[in-house]
């Protein structure tokens, strides 16, 4: 038998200086009960209701016990926690009936919290988690190919700089003017590699043999972005081929967005839109997401091939010049996160992050488990989420969550619900910045032309002698917290070096390489003083539309060959790379590896390993 309790708990802020104060409880009977509040230095504040149960059947349930201190004043500012157990920053201090029904008063410093049970005190040690800000954890999901015009040119949101249906692109004759009711899904993938990016910005043809340019590539020539139509006319990504001739406008055509895509609209208009955010360099996904991770993609601009990949499986993986955000965020003592999701297809859900050398398959959570993460003690000041990129095993993209072209936008919509809800329903909320953003434009048009940037300068090269001296094409962000007014729309020049310059301004690093060192953060968004109490808890449900029928060229099957520059090579490194990292130092086992990667030579054959890969992952998360 056991009864039902409750009992009222207060925080006493005994830091010295003005305290945002987080307090967790939970137990395995009544869940997690969360509170916060603002605190003078002295202040009592509270209380939250905690419940628990009493009895003889209930002797063996414990009660645990989380505390933050985020404190902006006085002798000591600076962001503490209690230290907890071995394994976890929660606290057991068991609540009994002596407890029930009563006002307990806690209280908190920079160095002790005591929860003055009437049934018996508990301490325990916090600990500096580092300096003060008003954003203790930055959270970036960053999706797949849109241009920002084709996501938001149709939006209606007042003040934003767009296409109108006076752009257009002309084809052999006929023009293809920017209109509304882009397909959710396309037959063709439209190329967004470097010589197509180039292509569409210049309206001129670039070759590249032997690492001879056709065209200069430095100074990188004026943009005025007319060959948007005749590059999707002319080429197709992941072996799709050129469109039919009924479907090259496609690329011209922009979503209905309030009805076409209710879910990112509503944090666009809730929160802050960026219409100025350029994806790093004009070239397709595996660089420009270099650049999120890095600020530079040491001197990669074009999606990996066979040769690349092996060097960096003989490295342990993908390496900057001066390392990544998170070799920065590990040296100043910052702890970070990676999830992404894992409910679709397996060649899709091996995320690109962990190509990086230093950052193993394992390091990536299931998204599956990230709201219930968030409820409990979550150290992390970053947090980046990958989306599952369908089925990259046949050159589709089908049955993801990344948005990709050839995939419905629904499930990517869906994504970014489930990202923010979880976070929004979570006591980091009121402390927290979610950056949604997209890596490259995907080869749709977009009006506005993309300029000079700071080149790295960190010593990198490539055959063609780039420098990365220029933006790419502008695509969609959308940067949410409860400090940003609602409706701010923002046109300050970003790139994706702007998620390390944010990381390194708010967390006090120093910039990786000269791209960021010059690149604009977006803390400046965050101009209310207090966390607003109007922010949706829930988004609209996505719209869900039938994915457009796929040419039969789409179709790859199993005894095709793997493309030589695509990123289901991308995908097989990381599996490569993570069954080399489980090997150990087993030499031997190592070769066996690297003779078996070199033995892959089609779909079936890739996708068979990645699966024993992951296998071998699954286990080794088990055991541990």
């Amino acid at each position: 038998m056991s009864t039902q309790q409750s009992a009222q708990v207060y925080v006493k802020n005994d830091t010295q200086g003005t305290a945002y104060i987080q307090l967790s409880h939970k137990n395995s009977t009544n869940g997690t009960q969360s509170g916060e509040w603002t605190a003078a230095p002295g202040e009592t504040v509270g209380p939250l209701t905690v419940y628990f149960k009493t009895g003889i059947s209930v002797a063996g349930v414990l009660d645990y016990w989380w505390i933050k201190a985020s404190v902006s004043t006085g002798p000591n500012p600076g962001i503490y926690s209690n230290t907890g157990s071995i394994t976890s920053a929660w606290k057991e201090c068991q609540l009994q009936s002596k407890d029930a029904g009563k006002n307990i008063t806690m209280t908190v410093s920079t160095t002790e919290f005591k929860t003055n049970l009437p049934s018996g005190s508990c301490s325990n040690s916090m600990e500096r988690l580092g300096p003060y800000t008003g954003v203790s954890n930055v959270f970036v999901l960053m999706l797949e190919n849109h241009s920002f015009d084709n996501i938001f040119a149709f939006s209606g949101i007042p003040g934003l700089t767009t296409a109108t249906t006076s752009d257009s692109n002309s084809y052999n004759g006929t023009t293809y003017p920017v209109v509304k009711g882009a397909p959710s899904s396309m037959p063709n993938d439209p190329g967004h590699e470097f010589q197509d990016v180039y292509r569409q910005l210049t309206g001129k043809e670039l070759t590249i043999n032997n690492g001879v340019a056709s065209q200069p590539v430095n100074p990188y020539p004026a943009a005025n972005n007319s060959g948007f139509a005749v590059d999707f006319a002319l080429s197709g990504d992941e072996g799709t081929g050129p469109p039919a001739p009924g479907n090259i406008g496609d690329v011209m055509k922009c979503f209905d967005t309030p009805n076409q895509l209710p879910v990112i609209y509503s944090l666009a208009t809730e929160f802050a839109i960026c219409d100025h955010w350029f994806s790093s360099l004009p070239g397709p996904t595996w660089p420009n997401r270099f650049f999120v991770h890095g600020a530079s993609s040491a001197g990669q601009y074009n999606s990996p091939t066979g040769t690349e990949v092996t060097e960096w499986e003989t490295v342990n993986g993908f390496e900057y010049p001066h390392g990544s955000i998170f070799d920065l965020l590990k040296k100043y003592g910052y702890q970070w996160r990676l999830y992404n999701d894992q409910s679709g297809p397996l060649t899709g859900s091996f995320p690109q992050v962990t190509s990086l050398k230093g950052i193993q398959l394992w390091d990536s959570h299931s998204l599956s488990g990230f709201a219930s993460d968030l409820q409990g003690p979550y150290p992390y000041q970053y947090t980046f989420i990958e989306p599952n990129y369908g089925n990259a095993g046949n050159g589709t993209y089908t049955d993801g969550t990344s948005q990709h072209p050839m995939d419905s936008t629904s499930g990517g919509e869906a994504l970014i619900k489930r990202v923010y809800e979880a976070i929004r329903n979570s006591p980091v909320w009121n402390t927290s910045l979610l950056i949604i953003t997209y890596d490259e434009h995907g080869g749709f048009y977009d009006s506005v032309k993309p300029g000079a940037a700071p080149p790295p300068n960190d010593g990198s090269k490539n055959d063609i002698g780039y420098t990365f001296s220029n933006y790419g094409v502008r695509v969609p962000a959308v940067i949410v917290s409860p400090r940003i007014p609602k409706g701010t729309v923002d046109h300050t020049v970003y790139d994706h070096s702007s998620v390390p310059k944010t990381l390194e301004e708010n967390f006090y690093m120093p910039s990786l390489t000269n791209r960021d060192e010059h690149a604009n953060n977006v803390m400046h968004l965050l101009s209310l003083t207090n966390p607003r109490t109007d922010c949706p808890t829930t988004l609209p449900n996505p719209v869900q539309e039938a994915p457009t029928a796929k040419l039969e060229a789409a179709a790859s099957n199993a005894d095709e060959p793997i493309p030589e520059s695509s990123n289901m090579v991308g995908f097989l490194a990381v599996a490569v790379k993570a069954d080399i990292e489980m090997a150990g130092n087993d030499q031997q086992a190592i070769a066996e590896i690297q003779a078996k990667a070199e033995s892959i030579k089609t779909l079936g054959e890739a996708q068979a390993y990645m699966e024993s890969v992951q296998a071998k992952v699954d286990a080794k998360k088990a055991a541990n």
